[in-house]
């Protein structure tokens, strides 16, 4: 959702948004394919048990083998949340604990934690992708979209729009809101898929309702423009509102300019 689509001339029409590790880590992707554990059970990092637990006892429980407090215990690591330091190299520790335990939101976040590196933790992209690839294809929606955008873009992948479209399906299939708003991204401008302006308003009406402000953007130009559904200028504007009070700026470009070609098409007294 960071590329922006301009559309033609002369009716301004809205915007919508388009959108490595120390070598110690290079065999957890292996390692992570042998367990051969029920991955879709434990595809979400679940850490409200650890509510209120202060950094050092839940580093504790991390130690003793706890794989909730050990994603806990590096987002705190990753972050510097909590009181803890920030140090990406003990984050890396014990997203690899983790997801050696079966946690994919742990590989996830490990393999997003790589791709970038940090200070004291090199940088591996074809690991990162890899581990990004394996949680993808076990379940996990937020590396399923992940990898839709790396596919969309051809980044550390080889490009494959079609492909990029059914990740971004999976994901939106279980309802993660920005898989949704991607796929009806692709579905506006019918690349990787046909072109389908219902369904798209179809997924950003459905994606709205989480209260997204890309969004609330992207319906409104939908209502903006009548694609998918009727022309109504005035559900637009509401959503344009609603998405740039959300800090939206795309929003809020759109609101103005939607707001200056309704007062040129006015009716003059």
């Amino acid at each position: 959702m960071k590329a922006r689509g301009k559309t033609g001339r002369p009716t301004p029409r809205p915007r919508i948004a388009m959108f490595q590790l120390n070598a110690i880590y290079k065999a957890i992707f292996h390692a992570v394919l042998a367990l051969g554990l029920a991955w879709a059970a434990v595809a979400h990092a679940q850490t409200g048990g650890l509510e209120g637990l202060t950094f050092i006892k839940k580093l504790k429980l991390a130690r003793a083998g706890d794989v909730e407090a050990q994603v806990s215990v590096a987002i705190d690591y990753e972050q510097g949340l909590n009181q803890a330091r920030k140090d990406p190299v003990q984050a890396a520790r014990w997203f690899r604990e983790a997801a050696l335990a079966g946690n994919l939101d742990a590989q996830y976040r490990l393999s997003k934690l790589i791709t970038k590196g940090a200070p004291g933790l090199a940088s591996d992209a074809t690991t990162a992708v890899k581990l990004l690839q394996d949680a993808a294809n076990r379940g996990h929606p937020q590396a399923q979209n992940e990898m839709g955008i790396r596919l969309q873009k051809g980044d550390g992948v080889t490009l494959d729009v079609a492909a990029a479209a059914e990740m971004f399906k999976k994901a939106a299939d279980q309802d993660y809101v920005q898989a949704e708003v991607n796929l009806g991204l692709l579905h506006v401008r019918g690349v990787g898929v046909k072109q389908d302006f219902e369904l798209a308003f179809s997924l950003f009406s459905k994606a709205s309702q989480s209260g997204d402000p890309w969004a609330m953007n992207n319906l409104g130009s939908m209502y903006e423009m009548g694609w998918g559904t009727a022309l109504d200028r005035a559900k637009a504007r509401s959503l344009y509102e609603q998405a740039a009070a959300k800090g939206n700026a795309l929003a809020a470009e759109n609101l103005k300019r939607l707001a200056g070609t309704t007062a040129s098409i006015a009716p003059q007294p």
